[in-house]
């Protein structure tokens, strides 16, 4: 039962990435809004949903290794498996807004958590715990993100973007955005919301079942396998829109949804009920921000704004590398 949720999940999840990607760049092209703008918002927040499913109800549950496992593993997949697979089907080019701002905002959102979930180090506390003023703090945080989303959003297009959002000649056609009629793309956007948030569910379930059967730790199930299970979104997302010749939609999703995970998904799950950090570690905690670190350092160097496919290699090992350092300590 449990082998049949994980692939009718998988189908769903592919389907609705194609779906969602389809509708959401036609979208960004009628308002000529940057796909980085698109990858930041819609997609970020519809690919986030099975995260804030699973952690919410996980708190709810008393199980904070789960809820917080998820949010922490499934940023560091966001980040070293998803740029990383990106760029090896095609290389992708950061913007320079996006390398000035939002990755270093996605850094600063990590060492955030690693703070607030410091408490025996900081405070001399008995426990490290997320508490509720830690989840209204991360809200706010939430708050301030979207306001400077949405201002970027209705800002006058420079030259630059202009030149980025240009229409395809017709040599490009075939391989540039669709433009979608109006019903077609929310439908899609729609259809493919759901897809992804009811497969995502199916596959967490499956996976955790299986996981429980073989008795790992709450720690580990949301480090490794929930989190790689909600993160199936964002992962197809961004590799067919790779395949869609837009791949710089996977730097805004991966980014939206790490932003999304933390300011929100954590700091609705802690300001519901406190959680208290058993099975994550420091190690964990640096890991991730160490994984942004990683993707603005190649953004800025070797090959200037742009992640190559050796550098998405690198970091798809740097992943793999994590996992084997996880399985060892079970």
């Amino acid at each position: 039962m449990n082998i049949l949720l994980l692939i009718g999940g998988l189908i769903l999840i592919l389907l609705g990435a194609n779906g969602l990607t389809d509708g959401a760049a036609s979208v960004a092209k009628r308002f000529h809004i940057p796909p980085i703008v698109i990858g930041l918002t819609i997609v970020a927040f519809g690919t986030s949903a099975p995260e804030l499913t699973v952690s919410v109800s996980s708190a709810l549950k008393g199980s904070a290794d789960i809820a917080i496992g998820n949010v922490v593993g499934s940023n560091i997949f966001n980040t070293l498996m998803i740029v990383g697979c990106t760029a090896l089907f095609a290389p992708i080019v950061i913007t320079r807004n996006t390398l000035r701002k939002e990755i270093p905002l996605c850094i600063l959102s990590s060492v955030a958590l690693l703070i607030c979930a410091n408490d025996v180090f900081l405070n001399k506390a008995p426990e490290n715990i997320l508490n509720r003023a830690d989840g209204l703090l991360l809200l706010c945080f939430f708050v301030i993100f979207m306001g400077y989303t949405f201002a970027i959003a209705f800002k006058p297009a420079t030259a630059t973007q202009t030149e980025q959002i240009k229409p395809p000649t017709t040599e490009e056609e075939e391989t540039e955005v669709k433009s979608l009629p109006w019903w077609k793309s929310i439908l899609y956007i729609i259809g493919g919301l759901a897809a992804l948030i009811f497969g995502g569910q199916l596959f967490v379930d499956g996976a955790t079942g299986i996981a429980r059967n073989l008795g790992v730790s709450e720690s580990i199930i949301g480090l490794t396998l929930v989190a790689g299970g909600t993160s199936l979104p964002e992962l197809a997302t961004s590799i067919v829109a790779a395949l869609k010749k837009n791949p710089e939609i996977a730097i805004g999703n991966a980014i939206g949804s790490n932003l999304f995970n933390i300011f929100f998904v954590l700091g609705c799950s802690a300001s519901i009920t406190p959680l208290h950090l058993n099975g994550i570690t420091n190690f964990d905690l640096f890991t991730l921000v160490s994984s942004g670190i990683l993707l603005w350092l190649f953004g800025l160097f070797f090959a200037k704004r742009t992640i190559t496919r050796i550098e998405g290699g690198i970091m798809v090992l740097c992943y793999v590398a994590y996992m084997v350092v996880l399985i060892h300590h079970i």
